[in-house]
């Protein structure tokens, strides 16, 4: 019997073999990501994807305060790259990255969807934006030339 390049003398071999082959593909696919499949992919939730998957092999964080902790030193490393007198816009936009991929993780660690939550956000700044937009065209009054604090206490009535 043969079985793609192996041969088999009888059923046994050829189940022992069968056996051998699956255990070999199953301890490939938990072993390593897909990452040219996930290379592929864009936005949260590939991250949370590749994430997810190498949680799967046991490379992952069991407990939150760890994944918060990365967070914030995420955090802490973009303030550096961001306070430098000459900023180098390549290492602010990795660490940016690192702190987005970080978040992901959080996310993904108390069970939330950060693609979902981030489209959420953006709908609730918008309803917001929106309101304030129209007050101001209410009032007469023009969209530029405010400051923060003026915006801030404009926000407050």
């Amino acid at each position: 019997m043969f079985f793609g390049e192996l041969s088999a003398d009888n059923s046994e071999e050829v189940l022992a073999r069968w056996e051998q082959i699956k255990t070999e593909e199953r301890a490939q696919k938990r072993s390593i990501p897909r990452w040219t499949i996930f290379a592929q992919l864009t936005g949260l939730n590939a991250r949370a994807k590749i994430q997810k998957r190498c949680s799967n092999v046991g490379f992952d964080w069991t407990t939150l305060g760890p994944v918060v902790d990365k967070v914030y030193e995420e955090i802490d490393e973009v303030m550096f790259e961001a306070r430098q007198a000459v900023v180098d816009q390549a290492k602010l936009e990795e660490e940016m990255g690192d702190l987005l991929f970080a978040t992901v993780n959080m996310a993904r660690h108390l069970g939330t969807k950060a693609e979902l939550a981030l489209q959420k956000a953006n709908d609730k700044f918008e309803r917001r934006f929106r309101e304030v937009e129209r007050i101001v065209a209410a009032r007469g009054l023009e969209m530029t030339g405010w400051t923060w604090k003026q915006w801030k206490k404009f926000g407050r009535k």
